[in-house]
């Protein structure tokens, strides 16, 4: 047989993994010698608990009749239609201009919506006409004029 080349080979080891450094354990074990010990508590370490549910939130998901969500009113989303079709749009075409989806609309014009100020200036603006306020369904450009 030919003889063969053999070249030393050191393997180093840790003396202990980060998971092992990290047990409760260890952590005591490192505070009985008298070794210094910082520990912090991550808050929802390794969970997507970034939006919790509360309890009011969970409340208001039930809502009952003292604690409810307050919905756009019949009224504005009659305006909402009215606008919407003397300007020849379609709810999708509406949509798309005020960069919202169409269920948005849709939720807006049956009275199901949960009424954000953004979302409805950007209505008032594409149809001209006033959702908020005393003034609603007048013309945006006659209640500026008459203040």
């Amino acid at each position: 047989m030919a003889e063969s080349d053999w070249d030393t080979v050191t393997v180093l080891r840790k003396k202990g993994s980060a998971a092992q450094a990290k047990s409760k354990q260890a952590v005591i074990a490192a505070q009985r010698k008298g070794e210094d010990v910082e520990t912090t508590k991550k808050w929802a370490a390794g969970q997507n608990k970034q939006h919790l549910v509360t309890k009011n939130t969970a409340k208001l998901d039930r809502e009952t009749e003292e604690l409810h969500h307050e919905r756009v009113t019949l009224e504005v989303g009659k305006v909402i239609q009215q606008g919407r079709q003397n300007k020849g749009l379609t709810q999708k075409d509406l949509a798309t201009k005020i960069n919202e989806k169409p269920q948005v609309i849709a939720d807006y014009e049956t009275g199901k919506a949960i009424p954000n100020n953004q979302v409805m200036g950007k209505i008032e603006r594409a149809i001209g006409l006033k959702l908020r306020g005393k003034d609603i369904g007048l013309p945006v450009d006659a209640v500026t004029k008459t203040k």
